[in-house]
């Protein structure tokens, strides 16, 4: 059976422990490094990027996620999990992962106050749109030439993106009555990337 970790540290894992039960698959919280030995793939959920940052140091997390990240291991970020991938987030004030050819800015349309819902076309999922669940949201505002843009809000912000085994969205899909972005990811898991052999980015990954 598919093992999928979910980071337990701080944020919405149990939500997204129950949409992988959903699918049938074996999810496993994740709060020590012995944890993540014989996943299939990790998921790093929404919540307080600095705190789970500085709880994943505490607890001695940080090396060994950035060495399955290296060996290939599909790791998915949303939201907070979106900035702790990157290797580059502004106003993040302790070490991320830095795993992510992208730049993102945190809390990019302000407080949880500003939380909002929009469809989103992603060409990856197919139709119909996905209505997405944005929550003190960042977004990307630089990708590499590895990284493919999945989805991006009308003004062109990108808010969903792949570079090889690594996902990440500035959303919640968890909180959404769709189930399409974590069976996206369980593809991710079956059919996973060689290291260091990346996906040629398309037409809508240029920046």
């Amino acid at each position: 059976m598919t093992r999928i970790g979910v980071l337990a540290l701080q944020g919405d894992f149990a939500e997204h422990i129950a949409v992988l039960a959903r699918l049938g698959v074996e999810a496993r919280q994740v709060r020590l490094a012995e944890q993540l030995a014989d996943l299939d793939g990790l998921v790093i959920p929404g919540g307080e990027s600095t705190t789970i940052s500085r709880l994943m140091a505490d607890y001695g997390l940080l090396a060994p996620t950035q060495n399955l990240a290296r060996q290939g291991v599909p790791i998915w970020g949303t939201c907070a999990g979106l900035i702790l991938l990157a290797k580059e987030a502004s106003d993040l004030d302790s070490d991320g992962l830095a795993a992510m050819d992208i730049a993102v800015q945190r809390n990019a349309f302000g407080r949880q106050v500003d939380s909002f819902e929009a469809d989103l076309d992603v060409e990856a999922l197919g139709p119909p749109p996905f209505r997405a669940v944005f929550i003190r949201a960042p977004v990307i505002q630089r990708v590499g030439p590895q990284v493919e843009v999945l989805a991006r809000l009308d003004g062109g912000l990108p808010v969903a993106a792949r570079q090889g085994h690594l996902l990440a969205t500035a959303f919640h899909p968890e909180l959404a009555d769709d189930l399409r972005f974590h069976q996206y990811f369980l593809t991710m898991v079956e059919q996973p990337v060689k290291t260091g052999a990346e996906r040629e980015p398309s037409a809508s990954g240029s920046h």
